[in-house]
């Protein structure tokens, strides 16, 4: 007999259905999957097997052919677990056939018969929901993030026992009901910008980058705070918004990060990837290919700490995402294209020892050595960073004051509010901060005045600025003017975000 039932994948970020058929005959003892299926999936026919006797039904002795159509996309993951068990009860006359339609069904089974998570249940519940299917049978611990999506049943289960019973009509299982407090996360409230002593200069580069969505590059010896500032920017980033929301969730879903009992990441992503990473690592890649650091820090930031240490090859890959706000990996089997628009935040030292230009301490390194070292960064890779900030040491007296610092919430208020215009300002547009204007609307919104102008031509010609340290240059400008309440881009708006531009030339080279 052949019964049909319906499963899904995930391509990219994106959901497709699968039809689970099975087809059981005559002939010798033979379970037998195609349809592309990877290791995972072919390896399913064990569990499948001893799930269904271990539960308490008949595993037939026939031979069972089990298509996962359509037949020309690789399958891979154990989510088909499920129904292929359920599709081979069905073929044997247990399961009414009838009663599966309309059900997407999902599920990695134990042997013992219990369903386990799987990745990618947040898309499929929405290409569920397109195609206007019932409802979706999955495990339990899925059940949050599937939750979020209004207009389709979501069935929580826990094994495959409770699933025929609720097919056959022995039992119920009622619709999963997503908690609303489940639907926010909690920020990290260990992590506050009082806690940082000095720096008055590198906090308000910070708080620039925060209400833009600038990248950001510290340069300082070690112990200046770098990292310590790094780790408390997403302290002062809003949180997102529900497209931007929808869109990163999606991505930690097909990943299998989102965090247990939570529907959506409603906090910004910080990713912090080691300096061993490799170029597939970072930007995505393998065999299927599958989401990088950069995609799964997509509305987020992404945090590379000593970053000469990173691999050159590593580094440049970064140029594309940076620029495009995507990562598109071919393979000879299949193009995919994932989102990447994430706020680069990078630190690295002077010097191999550190303490290049260091008042207090000596350098110890060659010429050649410093070159070598620098040499690592493109400049390219450097046009595309906005702000370019030096961090000094902190002179003791500033470590042992008691007068306090701006919190993490005033700065985030300040923030929010320039936030708010560039909101208002790019309603009609696809994107949110002034870091993501094009050309066009950079001449659009980022108008200069006579002073300013000249103010900006004498460092261009200064400094040797690329057409797009111009540009960068302007959108901090737009930035600064945001944060103080002014439509109109002034002459100390230019001038200070003239400064954040200077150090690759004077540092770097």
């Amino acid at each position: 007999m052949l019964a049909k039932v319906l499963s899904s994948a995930v391509i990219g970020i994106d959901a497709y259905v699968v039809e689970v058929e099975v087809d059981i005959s005559q002939g010798l003892p033979s379970f037998t999957t195609v349809g592309l299926p990877e290791g995972a999936v072919r390896e399913s026919k064990e569990r499948v097997k001893a799930a269904i006797k271990n539960s308490g039904y008949h595993f037939p002795s026939d031979r069972i052919t089990v298509n996962l159509a359509p037949a020309d996309i690789k399958k891979e993951g154990s989510a088909f677990d499920l129904p292929m068990a359920l599709g081979i009860l069905a073929a044997t006359g247990l399961v009414d056939r009838a009663s599966c339609s309309g059900h997407l069904f999902l599920g990695e089974l134990s042997l013992d018969g219990l369903v386990r998570p799987v990745k990618g249940v947040l898309p499929i519940a929405i290409r569920a929901k397109e195609l206007g299917l019932k409802g979706i049978f999955l495990p339990l611990e899925n059940a949050p993030e599937a939750g979020v999506v209004e207009g389709i049943n979501i069935y929580p289960v826990r094994a495959l026992a409770q699933v025929i019973e609720a097919v056959i009509g022995i039992s119920k299982i009622s619709p999963f009901m997503v908690e609303v407090n489940k639907l926010f996360q909690k920020p990290d409230t260990e992590l506050d910008f009082s806690d940082v002593r000095g720096q008055e200069n590198a906090k308000r580069a910070m708080e620039i980058s925060a209400a833009g969505g600038h990248n950001l590059i510290m340069i300082g010896p070690p112990g200046s705070g770098k990292t310590m500032l790094a780790r408390r920017l997403s302290t002062i980033l809003p949180n997102l918004a529900f497209d931007e929301s929808l869109e990163t969730s999606k991505i930690y879903s097909i990943m299998g990060l989102m965090p247990r009992g939570y529907g959506l990441i409603t906090v910004r992503p910080f990713r912090s990837p080691h300096h061993t990473i490799s170029d597939a690592g970072l930007i995505g890649g393998g065999q299927n290919p599958k989401p990088g650091e950069v995609s799964i820090a997509h509305n987020g930031v992404l945090f590379l700490d000593e970053l000469p240490e990173f691999r050159r090859n590593v580094l440049e890959v970064l140029r594309q995402p940076m620029e495009d706000g995507y990562v598109t990996i071919a393979r000879a089997s299949s193009t995919i294209t994932y989102p990447a628009s994430f706020m680069l935040v990078a630190a690295m030292n002077p010097c191999p020892c550190g303490f290049l230009g260091d008042p207090k301490r000596e350098c110890t390194c060659s010429f050649l050595q410093i070159q070598r070292y620098r040499s690592k960064i493109s400049g390219p890779l450097m046009d595309r960073i906005d702000i370019h900030l030096e961090v000094p040491s902190v002179p003791y007296k500033d470590l042992s004051g008691v007068t306090g610092s701006a919190s993490s919430a005033e700065i985030l208020e300040r923030v929010m509010k320039a936030r708010d215009i560039q909101n208002r300002r790019f309603r009609k547009a696809r994107i949110h901060t002034n870091a993501d204007m094009n050309s066009r609307q950079i001449k659009h919104y980022c108008e200069t005045d006579a002073e300013s102008g000249a103010l900006l031509e004498r460092a261009m010609d200064k400094f040797g600025l690329s057409a797009r340290a111009h540009s960068r240059i302007l959108k901090i400008a737009r930035t600064i003017a945001d944060l103080e309440g002014s439509q109109n881009i002034k002459a100390s708006h230019v001038a200070e975000a003239i400064q954040y531009r200077t150090l690759d030339r004077r540092t770097l080279r």
